[in-house]
């Protein structure tokens, strides 16, 4: 059974793709109203965000994208799957679909791939909405991870073996009851082989540490225009039982955004919106509503 099929209740949604560079960008566009753009991390896709879409996009244009080697987007093998061009490809679906006034919910990875089409198209961003992220430089780098880095050891782990995303249904979540048959379906779907996961092992390749990586530069872009944004509403939900975006990040968004609001979730973990979607959406919604 394809996997679509197995998840198609908890995935009812129509699929769009923008041709971007010659490969097909998969995103969804449910609802209508203000604008809510869903950016996804590693290893997820929109899967992630479908309790969010389901409920917002009753009053708001929900779009959610895969960034290309994720989700149903395509997998090139050849391809730069890094920051700046995960930011550019974010721009392009922003310009073609002429979204305004937008409102931004990010997590993991998506933090800094969200904020960087942010800096570079400030007057389209209205409202921030992020979740165990970050968008600015860190030396915090857990040891699970950084093995996911050694050559050929980490090509090995996380394309042969699916070490990252299979590891990630169970250890990213603090209640391990919420991982259904059918999310667990939908988080590995589209994770299913070597080839298909080279997004994966790439994302983890990209974490710029040091100045002679690809992306510092690009990160620390993205992190020296985050000041214009101090004073845009901003809400930060964070699962703080999360070993990977721990809560040290939070302390860094709350002193560059000390105007921002916050909903710590003490037993909840990196994948947030499993542990505790039923506590985030009344808030978001709340948000929403009083920053009009």
């Amino acid at each position: 059974m394809n996997f679509r099929d197995q998840i198609k209740n908890e995935y009812p949604f129509e699929s769009h793709w923008l041709k971007v560079d010659g490969h097909q960008y998969h995103y969804l566009d449910e609802g209508a109203g203000p604008v809510l753009l869903m950016v996804h991390g590693n290893p997820t896709w929109s899967f992630a965000w479908r309790r969010l879409i389901k409920q917002l996009s009753q009053k708001y244009r929900v779009i959610a994208v895969d960034h290309m080697g994720c989700g149903l987007s395509d997998k090139p093998q050849n391809y730069s799957y890094q920051l700046a061009t995960h930011i550019k490809n974010l721009k392009t679906l922003i310009r073609e679909l002429d979204l305004q006034n937008i409102t931004l919910f990010a997590h993991d990875w998506g933090g800094a791939i969200g904020m960087g089409a942010a800096v570079d198209l400030p007057e389209r961003f209205q409202r921030f909405v992020l979740m165990n992220t970050a968008a600015f430089r860190s030396q915090e780098i857990p040891l699970r991870i950084a093995v996911c880095r050694i050559p050929f050891l980490g090509a090995w782990g996380v394309r042969g073996l699916n070490l990252f995303s299979g590891a990630a249904v169970k250890m990213a979540v603090e209640k391990p009851e919420r991982m259904t048959a059918e999310a667990k379906a939908g988080f590995l779907g589209p994770y299913d082989s070597w080839k298909n996961r080279i997004a994966v092992h790439q994302f983890v390749k990209d974490i710029p540490l040091k100045p002679s990586h690809p992306s510092y530069q690009t990160l620390q872009h993205v992190e020296a225009g985050l000041q214009q944004f101090t004073e845009h509403p901003m809400l930060l939900i964070w699962g703080e039982k999360d070993w990977c975006f721990t809560t040290n990040f939070l302390d860094e968004f709350e002193r560059r955004f000390p105007d921002a609001e916050t909903l710590r979730i003490p037993d909840a973990g990196h994948y947030v919106f499993e542990d505790a979607h039923e506590v985030m959406l009344p808030r978001i919604e709340a948000f929403l509503e009083q920053h009009v």
